[in-house]
């Protein structure tokens, strides 16, 4: 059965949600997966999402109701550090655990024991065997060319990327068909959709800047003549002086209002044709499980948002402010109609003994700032009723000496010698265990 509706079958004898009750849920109100069994839902025997009484929800493989409370890179290796020329964590953990899988059980439990019920993007593989629901980011985009952490700007109109996209997700997600324990797939990570801290080039002038053979160039000149009937009308729209449409290089575009619209649309245009792709190739593998977007960082332009409604079962969205960004997600919501996630937030505080200079977010002074700042920060999340969880940016802390990209930040809930950090991890225990309670009640509580 396909599992991507936007609604679904509910039980018959089950017409509207349990009366809500005060009390946070206990381990007797969790199935197998961690659903709260309070809520019941049809069965499929694997996640999907469903609203109901103007509440979006998760639902796992037994029907019961699901947010998914997560950490990101929950890996034996986590970071290297390229100035030791190895992981001070992996090093830390193998004299710990003696083994990879037994880390990889020990995490598990401690995690749950937590109230985490959702092993977030990158984690290590040996975690996926230990009965925590968990996520896989594909990263499909590399195959055109993109590169999320320069800002590269993939050509997703190539020959050859459905193939290398159906490929890809062949060996990715086909032996995962079947598997309940999975949510579902991030396509990728923090694609650049446009001007942002990568480059200030919107994706028009990127397109346009491709070889004269690219398909993604003349998909962008194809685009840009259905728009103009020729380049005598360009030319006063976009301030040009050029006599054949060759000459446009994406150099030309100025800041007037029909430069804009017409970057706009070409974002559209883009978004819709990278989306699309990514669901046909995804379900073509895998018609089981969730497509969960391409994890936005800090930053979805409405465009992009219209070009990707038809084609994920739910929005990804990183976030590091230190409350949560109600506005952007509402808006985010009102153009898609899909439940959104919250893929990456953190708290790191100058008590932890790290420099914290580099990594995403201002750090806080103590591990009793980190810890009212992710109570603060999932309620806010929590209290809008298309939420569907959020995971934690990370397990470890980066190395001192800095991780590939320099960050040296206190983003873990363990440190780099895998001792929880105490404070932090006791609030997190104590807020997760009342979010459904909290989210059951969320839309009484919002008002657009």
């Amino acid at each position: 059965m396909r599992v991507v509706a936007v609604t679904c079958l509910l039980l018959t004898c089950l017409t509207s949600c349990i009366p809500l009750v005060q009390a946070p849920a206990s381990s007797t109100d969790r199935d197998p997966y961690g659903g709260w069994n309070r809520l019941q839902f049809e069965s499929t025997g694997f996640f999907r999402v469903c609203e109901r009484d103007g509440i979006w929800w998760l639902v796992t493989p037994q029907g019961h109701a699901f947010l998914s409370k997560g950490v990101n890179n929950v890996s034996f290796r986590a970071d290297d550090a390229p100035q030791l020329g190895y992981s001070p964590y992996q090093r830390a953990v193998q004299d710990k655990y003696g083994s990879q899988d037994a880390w990889a059980k020990a995490a598990v439990e401690r995690l749950c024991g937590w109230g985490f019920n959702t092993l977030g993007s990158w984690s290590s593989p040996s975690t996926f065997d230990h009965n925590m629901p968990y996520t896989v980011n594909l990263g499909l985009a590399t195959r055109a060319g993109a590169d999320w952490l320069k800002g590269a700007v993939g050509d997703f109109f190539s020959r050859d990327f459905e193939q290398k996209m159906e490929a890809a997700c062949r060996q990715l997600c086909g032996p995962r068909a079947k598997d309940p324990w999975l949510i579902g797939y991030f396509t990728d990570n923090e694609l650049r959709w446009g001007a942002d801290w990568r480059g200030k080039e919107s994706l028009l002038e990127e397109y346009l800047r491709f070889p004269e053979d690219a398909a993604g160039r003349k998909a962008a000149l194809e685009f840009l003549k259905q728009r103009y009937s020729d380049v005598a009308a360009l030319n006063p729209a976009w301030g040009t002086n050029i006599t054949s449409w060759d000459q446009l290089r994406g150099r030309e575009q100025t800041s007037g209002d029909a430069v804009r619209k017409d970057q706009a649309a070409w974002q559209e245009v883009v978004a819709q044709r990278y989306f699309a792709t990514c669901k046909n190739s995804i379900r073509k593998a895998d018609p089981n499980h969730l497509i969960l977007g391409c994890r936005f960082a800090g930053q979805a332009p409405d465009p992009v948002l219209r070009g990707l409604k038809d084609s994920v079962d739910v929005v990804s969205f990183n976030n590091y402010g230190q409350t949560a960004p109600a506005e952007t997600l509402q808006n985010i919501h009102r153009l898609t109609g899909r439940p959104i996630m919250l893929t990456e937030f953190s708290f790191k505080a100058m008590d932890s003994g790290l420099p914290n200079t580099k990594g995403a977010a201002r750090p806080v002074a103590t591990q009793a700032d980190r810890a009212d700042g992710f109570a603060r920060y999932v309620h806010g999340l929590l209290d809008l009723p298309f939420m569907v969880g959020f995971h934690w940016f990370e397990h470890a802390d980066e190395p001192k000496e800095g991780r590939f990209d320099g960050e040296n930040s206190n983003y873990g809930v363990v440190s780099i010698e895998d001792r929880p950090w105490d404070i932090l991890v006791q609030r997190m225990t104590e807020v997760n265990a009342g979010l459904e309670v909290r989210h059951a009640q969320s839309a009484a509580k919002h008002v657009e």
